[in-house]
């Protein structure tokens, strides 16, 4: 009567559970680059069909069109790479802004949604329920159509004190401009940091030798403000300012922040903040109510035991799903091309794209920039959420 072969552990037959999963998983590989072989074969030949040519060179070529913000130099004769970094900068801008004050405004309605004030908690409950139910984009027509684009003309500004002038053209604000003592300027404020950081050093380690306290801040501001205030006696200005002025039938001179910028900066702070009020207040009802009667057993008052014990403890918590709003206001600031501002989907992966038919390469280009961007504010987060873990010994 013949007997089964028993399997030996570790042979190559089929039967090995370590050998079927590794010819799975090389069969998938070679799937996925039989197909993208295919398709960019399928690309070139397309491409080679219709007389379009590929590759990046078009960046060296003459845009021959304005931009009504940028943050570097530009004239219409510039190149399509010269227009890739002003998208850049707008876009980075706007996320930049958007995430401040979208952290700011969440931070304090959150604080609010926890509050004994009755009044501070309902409208706070309002406001977030309110705008986070409605769509960014729809928030963002809203706030250009119907409020900005409403306000009056430049003729009729809004005015502060003759140097700020708010119209349907935007924002008008003082330009500064590099003086003669900028980098004297620069100098006395280094040196007064370091100076103070060193007071504060060496106060810290007076204190906790002798238990006497010794205030700092004091002798810090006065540095802070004294050199400074020499250096500008002795060098000259570190700045001048251009004063936005009425010329014909708009305004000459200053900064200008467009109504797009500030649509767009509006809209998505005031939609993100929503979101992140709700992570702010989950994030502290997360740390045990123990904490809280052990502070106040101690005497501490409730915005020390907030700052000192709550928060620390709640950050762990607060930083990962903050870290995915963030990135949604990196990824929803190219809803910006809806009313015309100018980022990287807008001129990019519209107006270049046009006047030049490199699709897949505009494109390629926009999808890196945001893919980029979102790393890097995946990898910042990351490294703070670590520096602030919470580490059991």
């Amino acid at each position: 009567m013949s007997q089964r072969r028993p399997t030996v552990k570790g042979s190559l037959s089929f039967s090995n559970p370590a050998v079927r999963a590794w010819l799975f998983q090389i069969i998938a590989i070679l799937v996925v680059i039989g197909i993208a072989i295919y398709l960019i074969h399928n690309t070139i030949t397309n491409l080679n069909s219709r007389g379009i040519t590929s590759g990046f060179a078009f960046l060296d070529r003459a845009a021959g069109f304005g931009i009504v913000q940028h943050l570097i130099d530009y004239e219409q004769g510039d190149t399509y790479g010269r227009v890739f970094f002003v998208g850049l900068l707008n876009t980075l801008l706007v996320s930049a802004l958007c995430i401040v004050f979208a952290s700011f405004i969440g931070f304090f309605l959150g604080l609010c949604r926890l509050s004994e004030n009755w009044l501070l908690r309902k409208l706070s409950t309002i406001y977030i329920e309110t705008f986070r139910n409605i769509p960014p984009l729809l928030q963002i027509f809203f706030w250009y159509f119907a409020v900005l684009r409403n306000l009056p003309g430049p003729r009729q500004a809004i005015g502060a004190m003759d140097l700020l002038f708010l119209s349907n053209r935007g924002l008008y604000i003082p330009s500064p401009q590099l003086g003669e003592g900028l980098w004297a300027f620069i100098g006395t404020i280094v040196f007064a940091l370091a100076i103070s950081i060193g007071l504060y050093r060496f106060n810290k380690a007076h204190q906790i030798k002798t238990g006497q306290l010794r205030r700092t801040w004091p002798t810090a501001l006065g540095l802070i403000i004294v050199l400074p205030l020499l250096a500008h006696w002795v060098f000259g200005a570190a700045l001048h300012w251009d004063i936005p002025h009425l010329r014909g039938f708009n305004f000459q001179g200053g900064m200008v922040l467009i109504p797009e910028l500030a649509a767009l900066t509006i809209a998505l702070s005031v939609y993100t903040s929503a979101f992140i009020a709700e992570i702010i207040r989950s994030g502290i009802q997360s740390v045990p109510y123990g904490q809280h009667e052990a502070a106040r057993s101690l005497g501490l008052p409730n915005p020390v035991t907030l700052r000192q014990v709550i928060i620390p403890q709640a950050l762990r918590v607060i930083i990962p799903p903050l870290t995915s709003q963030y990135l949604n206001i990196a990824k929803n600031s190219s809803l910006a091309a809806a009313i015309g501002y100018p980022d990287m989907v807008s001129l990019f992966a519209g107006t270049v794209l046009n006047q030049t038919g490199q699709a897949i390469e505009t494109i390629a280009i926009t999808m890196s920039v945001y893919l980029i961007i979102s790393l890097s504010i995946s990898l910042l987060m990351n490294i703070y959420n670590r520096r602030i873990a919470l580490i059991e010994r």
